[in-house]
């Protein structure tokens, strides 16, 4: 038995799940049309060319959450993941995810993503344990701010080594299938590091190491 690990966006789902959940607040007329559009697709192609500033992404896309009760959040995001995600699950990623829960592996979904978007994306594909950007809530209502170190980049090692100690687990022998070259640090860690459909810069580097290749998408 080992640890599985799983990005999600564009490894598990065929979509960038933030950067979906920005499109689908502009649907609702929840976010301004105009500036709220050109900062979501100006973050999603920084985090493609590895310039994200996070603390600058989250500011932004936090705040919708500090606007609106946790009743319209939940109802909005129920409809999210009919129209939104579902569509874009990948049977080869269940399949991916049950080979490995049939081995009897440790499951994990560690993602640049915050919780209350992922954490019933991870519930639907049947994964317990998820590292993502933790929101501050207080009261039950969203601050706007984060707690802990957002899990981007270097984070993802630093929150997996927290949640590690926490498990009492090892990293030994461990997969992690990723999509991105943001990543790399994780990807480096791992004895089994997989590129999955991955980005020029990330398919670059797998061949250069002998990293493993595969295509979940049809």
């Amino acid at each position: 038995m080992s640890l599985a690990i799983f990005d999600l966006d564009n490894t598990l789902i065929s979509i960038d799940s933030d950067h979906a959940w920005g499109e689908f607040l502009l649907e609702q007329g929840a976010v301004d049309p105009v500036a709220y559009r050109e900062a979501n697709d100006r973050f999603l192609a920084d985090y493609a060319d590895g310039t994200l500033d996070m603390h600058a992404f989250l500011e932004v896309a936090l705040k919708p959450l500090t606007q609106h009760s946790p009743e319209q959040l939940a109802a909005w995001h129920q409809q999210f993941m009919a129209s939104k995600i579902e569509p874009h699950i990948l049977p080869k990623g269940e399949d991916l995810v049950a080979r490995h829960r049939t081995s009897g592996d440790t499951l994990l979904i560690i993602t640049a993503t915050n919780r209350f978007i992922t954490g019933p994306i991870a519930k639907r594909l049947g994964i317990d344990e998820l590292i993502a950007v933790e929101p501050e809530s207080i009261d039950g209502r969203y601050t706007g701010r984060v707690t802990g170190t957002p899990s981007y980049r270097e984070g993802k090692v630093k929150r997996l080594d927290e949640w590690l100690t926490r498990k009492n687990l090892a990293l030994d022998g461990a997969w992690f299938y990723s999509d991105s070259h943001n990543d790399l640090p994780l990807l480096e860690r791992v004895d089994h590091p997989v590129a999955v459909d991955p980005d020029p810069t990330l398919r670059q580097a797998a061949e250069a190491h002998g990293w493993k290749i595969i295509s979940l998408r049809d």
